[in-house]
């Protein structure tokens, strides 16, 4: 399993309770909706340069995407 860090986030209230209920609608974790989310947009973005376990438990690389 990765090695997690935990930091403080600060964040819009209504921005917060909208991915509440995304997560809530994906029947995920605030945290991993998160999670999820951030990840999306690192692969999308191209910025994924070594392995890291996806969210939903698949090892990706972004080569692998290319």
């Amino acid at each position: 399993m990765a090695k997690k860090k935990s930091f403080a986030l600060r964040i819009d209230e209504d921005l917060m309770e909208a991915i509440e209920q995304w997560a809530a609608d994906e029947f995920r974790s605030t945290n991993g909706q998160i999670e999820w989310m951030l990840y999306q947009m690192l692969k999308q973005s191209g910025r994924l340069k070594r392995k890291i376990q996806e969210p939903n438990n698949e090892q990706i690389t972004e080569e692998e995407n290319n």
